[in-house]
């Protein structure tokens, strides 16, 4: 079997083009949740704190250097990171629902299990009337 006709069959099976939509869908969210995190959601949190702007927050380590272009400053944005973990939070609340529906869609699906069959139930009358004597 050649290389070619491997790839093809491999590509052409479900699992992969599954896999496929579900990384270009969610590329796709998490532009959608990075722009309500950063434009719906921080801007009124900020200006319940007093006009503070969350992605500008940082501790500075060591500050830049004015008299010399060669010194940048360093700092610990915490604040991009409240942000990135707001939207964190925001695609793991959606998938872990997106799951739970999943599932019970699939529960839903399963047939009920099938009653004994004729001789299953005629074995357990004679186990019952061997255990009665």
């Amino acid at each position: 079997m050649s290389i070619v006709k491997e790839f093809r069959e491999f590509i052409a099976r479900g699992n992969v083009i599954d896999l496929a939509v579900g990384v270009i869908i969610g590329a796709a969210f998490n532009g959608i949740v990075k722009s309500l995190v950063d434009q719906v959601i921080m801007p009124p949190i900020g200006l319940l704190m007093g006009g503070l702007d969350f992605s500008k927050l940082e501790w500075v380590l060591k500050p830049e250097d004015l008299a010399t272009t060669t010194v940048e400053k360093v700092a610990i944005q915490y604040g991009a990171f409240i942000n990135t973990l707001i939207q964190f939070l925001i695609v793991a609340v959606v998938v872990f629902l997106l799951v739970k529906v999943v599932n019970k869609i699939r529960r839903a699906d399963e047939p009920a299990p099938a009653g004994p069959t004729p001789e299953e139930t005629l074995l357990t009358e004679i186990r019952d009337l061997l255990a009665k004597a």
